[in-house]
């Protein structure tokens, strides 16, 4: 291996460079040199050898590396750091998991609150609808209760008006019938006085 050959394999291939459409065509464009390097080379009558030109290979090997994406250069070295970009994923991948069945969790909880909560608001509703629903009862057994007490001593005191209208009238047929007697008699004695 050549001093350019080194170079080109020592470069450092720079973070953010780009993969270029010209760079795939001078790869395929190197290698199709390549094959007909081989190709149009002499060939030795056994075991399918070929002579080539070494200095026109080393050449067309230099513009291969040259040639090489340094995305491709990048994947090696990711390739390289594959263990550790594992367990750092693998990491991370356990973190956004608990993460999210903490957060799960947390729903959940919140939402078991939320169902406690209407569950009581159903719950208050429903003894609110049956106090109402005693006290109108009551109210109504109370109102049935005041008028049954206002009939019968409304009933009561007919019977006192009734007794005392009785008495009223007997007095007052008495007094009548005295207060007859009374013209009567003091009539028949004029009427005997007359007579005399």
């Amino acid at each position: 291996m050549d001093c350019r050959s080194q170079k080109l394999r020592d470069q450092d291939w720079r973070p953010g460079f780009k993969t270029r459409k010209e760079d795939i065509i001078d790869i395929i464009n190197v290698v199709d040199q390549l094959e007909t390097l081989i190709s149009t080379s002499k060939a030795m009558p056994v075991g399918g050898i070929a002579l080539v030109d070494k200095k026109k290979v080393m050449e067309l090997v230099d513009q291969l590396r040259l040639a090489i994406p340094q995305e491709v250069k990048a994947a090696g070295e990711v390739l390289a750091q594959k263990d550790q970009i594992i367990s750092s994923a693998t990491l991370d991948a356990r973190r956004t998991k608990t993460q999210a069945e903490d957060d799960l969790r947390e729903k959940l909880s919140q939402n078991e609150v939320y169902i406690k909560a209407e569950e009581a608001l159903r719950e208050a509703e429903l003894r609110a609808a049956r106090m109402i629903e005693q006290a109108e009862t009551e109210s109504q057994a109370r109102r049935t209760e005041a008028d049954a007490y206002a009939l019968r001593c409304l009933r009561a005191f007919e019977r006192e008006l009734n007794t005392l209208n009785g008495s009223v009238r007997k007095g007052i047929d008495l007094l009548a019938g005295n207060a007859l007697v009374g013209t009567l008699t003091s009539n028949q004695r004029e009427v005997e006085l007359e007579t005399v």
